[in-house]
């Protein structure tokens, strides 16, 4: 995890992350009025752009979603408490995306993210879902923590919203953007390069990604579980809209801190690497 504070030390993914905090935040706020949740998400095809651009720029685009979605709350009305959460959620969606890429043993092509593949494209939907998951829990979680919205709902809208946007446009989008990237040497690997970063071995590389990669689905699987079969709430969106004021269970708190603090304890411990795939290790 040491990239995302040595990129600060780098002009070149300083300005990537304005950039892409200035683009998603310019892509957000045009469906602000696209409400699914009033006040607290909308219609996003913009979620895209974490997990594409995180396997393009790593920790640039993991801090520029961050910021850039914090910056659509504050101009487009919606800046509240939960922006916190959407601001760690988003930066996951992106960190995720790099991370996992090349690491998931079967399930990765073990090629670049060109989407030329059907290989590459299938690790694509995983890396997908898992990102969709762990953004949509941890947003879930804060907001059920502050007592707005309960667990079980508010994650299955954020994960069905970020994983469709994500799975259908991001391919297409990579296709155009990868190839171009990697020939203008515009990728983090590229910019990093010559960082010292730490050595992982492949052993921790392993158990890191498996955890990245297990903790959000069962985090979000084990909240909607209690949702349904501890709290009583049907499974789905009420076809009525959710009422705020409807969180606070004690029992999501504590799930999800223990699953927060896994998250962040497999973050640690990933280190700093770049998938063998872009030749940079």
């Amino acid at each position: 995890m040491n990239e995302v504070l040595t990129m600060w030390r780098d002009s070149r993914m300083i300005a990537l992350t304005a950039v892409i905090a200035a683009v998603y935040m310019t892509a957000l706020i045009p469906f602000k009025g696209l409400v699914i949740v009033p006040g607290f998400t909308e219609v996003r095809p913009a979620n895209v752009l974490p997990v594409t651009l995180g396997l393009l720029f790593g920790p640039a685009a993991a801090w520029g979603a961050a910021i850039g979605n914090l910056l659509s709350d504050a101009f487009g009305g919606t800046l509240s408490s939960g922006s916190v959460f959407g601001f760690l959620g988003n930066f996951f969606s992106a960190f995720v995306a790099y991370k996992l890429w090349g690491c998931l043993g079967p399930l990765s092509s073990g090629e670049r993210p060109r989407m030329d593949s059907l290989s590459q494209l299938g690790e694509f939907v995983v890396i997908s879902f898992v990102s969709a998951a762990g953004t949509a829990a941890i947003i879930a979680w804060g907001l059920d923590l502050l007592g707005l919205f309960p667990f079980a709902v508010f994650a299955l809208i954020v994960t069905v919203n970020n994983f469709v946007a994500a799975a259908v446009i991001g391919p297409p989008l990579l296709y155009l953007l990868y190839p171009r990237m990697e020939d203008a040497g515009l990728r983090y690997s590229d910019f990093l390069r010559d960082q010292p970063l730490p050595s992982v071995s492949p052993r921790r590389r392993r158990l890191s990604a498996i955890g990245l990669a297990v903790v959000p689905v069962g985090w979000l699987v084990g909240g909607e579980l209690i949702g349904v079969a501890v709290q009583g709430i049907p499974f789905g969106v009420p076809a009525g809209g959710i009422d705020p004021g409807t969180g606070g269970s004690v029992l999501q708190a504590a799930f999800g801190a223990v699953a927060f603090a896994a998250l962040l304890g497999f973050s640690l411990l990933s280190g700093s690497w770049f998938p063998p795939e872009l030749g940079v290790d």
